[in-house]
């Protein structure tokens, strides 16, 4: 290395509201300046956890703007040029924040000096997912066989990475980074008057409106309970491209007063610390940042199986995880509904879960590897 405070770069897509976007910048805003010089690279300057990076970190983007095709017109380039034409200075080591395009520019990198890091957020499940932002999977396992380390967030995504691909590259576990203290302390803000009805049950669903996040069956189940008696109102923290659909599916089913669209919130911990369950629907993640959160809070869990819940949960020691189908989790929710004893009991266990996840003992983790690449 050429000094000794580490010049480090971070590139990732953007800085959108992802649960990766969001846990990059709680790790750089607690790493040690005196041991790390921060830069944060995005490839398109968009996004609102931007605002949420601390003054010393240094912040740089490629692009103002993300067209359409850039992911057709990257692959047009190799990675040497990618990297050549998009990075300027020298790191000492340049950190791909996440699978795909920010792996395939950062795995360009020619300085036999730079050590290079690549971390895989979430599962691929399949070969053709795993290479989307390749030219072929040839490419794919040749730019990831080219960095130093690459982190996984979960033993699960370890497991499906490397079942996918050929990697040689030494492969490692990290959890996310929350930021703990100032969690709970918005915590504690209060929420708009009569948004909780104290009559009801109210849960909570917090991510990026997506199609694989599966709001759209905890609709279905909703509208279910709501049948049966159910006095149940739902909750969900989130902007994206099922916004509309998500509305428009309340309203033809008479749900909209039941089932609330909060949009993308600067402050969600207040919102989840005072619903009664958070309820992850999704068909796939990494190592949920949303149900790490609503732990800290002391929010009972509920999620289907998807990558990090049993790392996160146990076997139903800290949560509920049911098979990941409509009528599974709907009579997982349905038991915490039956049962007042079952949903205390999770949320005695949600708040000792939740103290694993300090702030200290994932950045030290981060730190420690990266001080390690020889």
């Amino acid at each position: 290395m050429r000094c000794e405070v580490k010049k480090i770069l971070f590139l990732i897509h953007d800085l959108g509201h992802g649960g990766a976007e969001k846990v990059l910048v709680n790790l750089v805003n607690n790493m040690d300046p005196k041991k790390f010089d921060v830069t944060v690279m995005t490839l398109f300057d968009v996004g609102v956890n931007r605002q949420f990076l601390t003054s010393h970190i240094t912040y740089k983007s490629c692009f103002s703007k993300m067209p359409r095709g850039n992911s057709k017109m990257m692959k047009l380039l190799t990675p040497e040029q990618l990297h050549s034409w998009l990075i300027k200075d020298y790191y000492d080591i340049e950190v791909a924040y996440l699978e795909g395009p920010s792996a395939r520019v950062v795995s360009g990198c020619k300085d036999k000096d730079t050590k290079l890091v690549c971390w895989i957020h979430i599962e691929q499940k399949t070969v053709e997912r795993a290479v989307v932002s390749f030219r072929s999977k040839k490419e794919a396992e040749k730019c990831y066989n080219r960095f130093d380390q690459i982190i996984t967030v979960s033993e699960t995504v370890k497991s499906d990475f490397t079942s996918l691909l050929s990697i040689r590259s030494p492969i490692r576990v990290l959890y996310n980074t929350n930021e703990t203290k100032k969690i709970i302390e918005l915590s504690t803000e209060a929420v708009e008057d009569g948004l909780f009805k104290p009559d009801a049950f109210n849960i909570i669903g917090v991510g990026k409106l997506l199609k694989s996040k599966g709001f759209d069956r905890l609709l279905r189940i909703q509208k279910r309970l709501l049948m049966e008696g159910y006095n149940v109102n739902v909750f969900v923290l989130g902007e994206g491209p099922e916004f509309s659909a998500l509305e428009r599916e309340a309203k033809e089913n008479g749900m909209e007063n039941k089932f609330t669209l909060l949009g993308y919130q600067t402050n969600p911990y207040k919102y989840v610390a005072k619903s009664d369950l958070f309820v992850c629907a999704s068909f796939a993640e990494g190592f949920s940042t949303a149900a790490t959160e609503a732990l800290v809070v002391g929010t009972p869990v509920c999620t289907v199986e998807v990558s990090g819940m049993r790392e996160m949960l146990g076997d139903n020691k800290y949560g509920l995880i049911t098979e990941n189908d409509d009528e599974a989790l709907y009579q997982g929710i349905k038991k915490i509904l039956d049962n007042d004893e079952l949903l205390e009991y999770y949320r005695r266990q949600a708040i000792i879960r939740g103290k694993s996840f300090s702030t200290e003992k994932t950045v030290k983790a981060v730190e420690d590897m990266l001080l390690s690449l020889q």
